[in-house]
């Protein structure tokens, strides 16, 4: 069985599964994670949707790119959990299935491509407060405590 984070669903709306790929990228004591500004300004674990006919890993590595501008090597799966919420971006509520690897940072290419991220390095510690979900922050204590 998959853990669950987050809200609880609400009454009356449909799910629909999203499926995403998310990178924990420590380097010491620190990790790199992407501050969006739009829809909610807030700091997150780069990555995001699996695109049809992609594998996780892949999108895994297209994310980080997006978001951070980092290229990325050696992931290793941690662990999924899923979460209900609504994605104003999409007008869409999703039930996220959300695939959590740990990788290592191997250089910046440049700035993120994706409009509205920001790349961050932040102290691993503090990161498990100031990640917007439960589900991150969880799996950010399990690798740093």
């Amino acid at each position: 069985m998959i853990r669950r984070f987050g809200e609880p669903t609400v009454a009356g709306k449909r799910y629909i599964m999203r499926a995403g790929a998310y990178a924990i990228l420590p380097l010491g004591n620190d990790v790199l994670v992407t501050h969006q500004a739009q829809p909610t300004p807030e700091y997150q674990l780069p990555g995001g949707g699996i695109d049809a006919g992609e594998s996780p890993l892949q999108a895994l590595y297209r994310e980080v790119i997006e978001e951070t501008g980092w290229k990325v090597s050696a992931p290793r799966k941690l662990g999924a959990f899923r979460r209900f919420t609504y994605m104003p971006e999409y007008d869409l509520w999703a039930e996220k299935l959300c695939h959590i690897y740990v990788a290592r940072p191997v250089r910046a290419l440049g700035e993120p491509t994706e409009a509205g991220h920001l790349a961050v390095w932040m102290d691993a510690h503090d990161a498990e407060h100031q990640l917007a979900n439960e589900g991150d922050r969880h799996f950010i204590r399990q690798l740093f405590d």
